[in-house]
């Protein structure tokens, strides 16, 4: 951002409106704030927690702490919250050890994930190893103050999603896992999807995850206060490990330290690869995140393949055909647990027709002809699951959902060719402006239209400005004032953190972050050599490559794979077992070699002149190829225009 785009004083958050105030009030009458079972369940079973659920790493930076929440302890909302996200948000401040039933424990609140621990015949099962080492780390120690020593029996990853295995490297140390003695349990096509989610497009989803996590912003009442799951991702280190065991079917099972699991496939619901348990020792029904105290996203801000609604309402109602009347309770890998078969019932079936309700309705809609923000705004939700809580907005919201399974089924086009190849937004901003007398003609009514509470046209109004303009300090001061009250009203956390962290960012800028570091070299050992070479595709600027050709021929002697990984067409591609005759160059070393190179613990050069790599042919083509290779930015523009010109 220029020196000019902001005022010399940098804008601060602002009272919420009028308008948003009258919203919370009528919120208020609607939704039945007596109910506190939640806040009874959230504290049934607690054992003991880490003051503050305070974790840090070994240099003593903090990766997790809840005491900046610390204004949450206040049980009236203010009015810069949303009466029903500041009540989700106060429950998700519960933190500690808890007991499920006896042999049955949760961590919960030392970070956005749960890890859920089961005790076998002499150790404990881990399922789901929250988002750091760090935490996951914390995690074991509290359990083991509080229910004693015991070797771990078998890690479960319960779905692809970072946050339930990012940690596991602090559940098994170094020793366990090159013993291979401890299996590693995963639905089928875990590290496929784990890849494909997480890495593939990694860069882009980690700088959108800002917006729908708000981890730049203040914690606080003109801030962020949650996440809707719970309060935010853990910051800490991250490595993926290898299942060792791969769940294939619905029906299968598995005794682990003596304690019978029963599985149930859940793919394409939450996650592309998910699943869910009872365990008939302990009576007890784990829904993994398919079925948690809100209603989910069924196509997150950060990005995601759209998840399937109707699948999802399918496999709640298999749950029940399979467990309904046997599960005595049922956690899932957020928020707190349900206790009773009837209560646990309900709830799974109120979570089925949520889903099925979302699905069919916008379908039929769909088939009215209206588009996915036409749905948006008609549909509504029964009255039966509007005032259930389980079922609102905090993390997906039916009016951003309807628009993901519209997605899904149609695709981005709404079919009116005005929509088929529109001007991007700077080229478009600059033509609206023009149309609408100018940029002060535009402040004037927008001005008039905040006045109204009418935020939602004020926004899309001044976006247009805004990317006409991005030095006009008028127009982003304004523009951020209206996000600040769109978020101020907004149920949904994910929609409150996107609003607020968009006007802090045309405020102040985008935040000052380092460079992405490297992949860890744990996380590349986990990749197959197939998924390596995917990686690597996805760097290659195809401009750069116009016109070149490059064929590498490789040989790990610790795996036995041989590959020729070819470039032209400027994509990159690859064959498994047969060289090319016509190669370039040849490189015989161990994959993990490779994977050291990558993760810059070393380069080419030193690998070579330490023996590590038996080069033949001409090794320059390599280098030629890695000048090839683009490095993602950890920041870039999104409430704005881009300053850098991409190519």
């Amino acid at each position: 951002m220029s020196e000019g785009a902001v005022n010399e004083k940098t804008e601060m958050p602002k009272d919420a409106a009028p308008s948003v105030i009258a919203q919370h009030a009528a919120m208020r009458n609607a939704l039945p704030f007596l109910d506190t079972r939640d806040f009874e369940e959230a504290k049934r079973g607690f054992l003991g927690t880490i003051e503050n659920a305070k974790v840090t790493s070994v240099q003593g930076r903090v990766v997790w702490s809840l005491e900046p929440y610390g204004f949450l302890s206040e049980a009236e909302a203010p009015a810069t919250v949303n009466p029903s996200l500041w009540r989700q948000s106060r429950l998700n401040m519960n933190h500690g050890l808890f007991e499920v039933v006896p042999g049955v424990y949760q961590i919960r609140g030392l970070d956005i994930a749960n890890m859920t621990l089961i005790e076998g015949d002499r150790g404990v099962i881990v399922v789901d190893t929250l988002t750091s080492i760090e935490g996951a780390r914390a995690a074991m120690e509290l359990y083991f103050q509080h229910r004693g020593k015991r070797p771990v029996a078998a890690v479960i990853f319960t779905h692809t999603h970072t946050d339930h295995w990012g940690g596991a490297r602090g559940v098994l140390d170094e020793e366990t896992l090159a013993s291979g003695r401890v299996p590693i349990i995963a639905p089928n096509l875990f590290m496929e999807h784990a890849v494909s989610e997480n890495i593939i497009a990694g860069p882009a989803m980690l700088r959108r995850a800002q917006y729908q996590f708000g981890p730049f912003l203040a914690k606080g009442v003109r801030g962020q206060v949650d996440c809707g799951l719970g309060k935010s991702m853990a910051a800490g280190s991250v490595a993926l490990l290898r299942p060792t065991d791969l769940i294939m079917a619905t029906g299968d099972r598995r005794v682990i330290d003596g304690v019978e699991f029963e599985f149930q496939m859940a793919p394409n619901s939450e996650a592309p690869a998910e699943m869910h348990f009872f365990i008939p020792r302990y009576k007890v029904l784990n829904l993994a995140e398919n079925c948690t105290h809100n209603f989910h996203n069924l196509l997150p801000f950060r990005g995601a393949d759209v998840r399937d609604a109707l699948a999802w309402s399918k496999y709640l109602n298999e749950a029940l055909r399979l467990w309904g009347g046997k599960a005595e309770a049922m956690c899932g890998q957020h928020h707190w647990p349900v206790w009773g078969g009837e209560r646990i019932d309900t709830m799974i079936r109120q979570q089925r027709d949520l889903y099925k309700f979302a699905h069919d309705q916008t379908i039929r809609l769909m088939n009215h002809g209206l588009t996915a923000t036409e749905i948006a705004e008609t549909i509504r939700l029964p009255a039966s699951l509007e005032g259930a809580w389980h079922g609102r907005g905090y993390y997906g919201h039916i009016r951003h959902n309807v628009k993901a399974i519209y997605q899904k089924y149609l695709g981005w086009y709404d079919a009116n060719p005005v929509n088929l190849d529109p001007l991007p937004p700077v080229e478009a901003g600059k033509k609206y402006v023009e149309y609408m007398g100018g940029g002060e003609a535009i402040l004037a009514r927008a001005r008039t239209d905040f006045d109204k509470g009418e935020f939602r046209f004020v926004a899309q109004a001044l976006s247009h400005l805004v990317f006409a303009e991005p030095d006009n300090s008028q127009a982003r001061a304004l523009l951020a004032d209206t996000f600040e009250q769109l978020g101020y009203a907004a149920e949904s956390a994910t929609w409150r953190n996107a609003y607020l962290f968009g006007a802090q960012e045309l405020r102040q800028g985008m935040p000052k972050a380092p460079p992405r570091p490297p992949m860890p070299r744990e996380t590349l050992a986990a990749l197959r050599t197939e998924q390596l070479w995917d990686v690597l595709g996805i760097r290659l600027n195809g401009p750069k490559a116009e016109g070149k050709r490059i064929v590498l021929n490789w040989n790990f002697t610790d795996t036995g794979e041989t590959f020729a990984l070819t470039l032209e067409n400027c994509a990159l591609t690859y064959t498994e077992g047969v060289p090319a005759a016509d190669a370039d160059a040849g490189f015989t070393l161990a994959r993990a070699t490779l994977d050291e190179v990558i993760a810059r613990q070393t380069s080419f050069p030193e690998a070579i002149a330490a023996g590590k790599v038996a080069v033949s042919g001409n090794p320059m083509r390599l280098a030629e190829l890695v000048a090839l290779m683009d490095e993602f930015p950890r920041m870039f523009e999104i409430v704005e225009p881009k300053r850098t010109a991409v190519s």
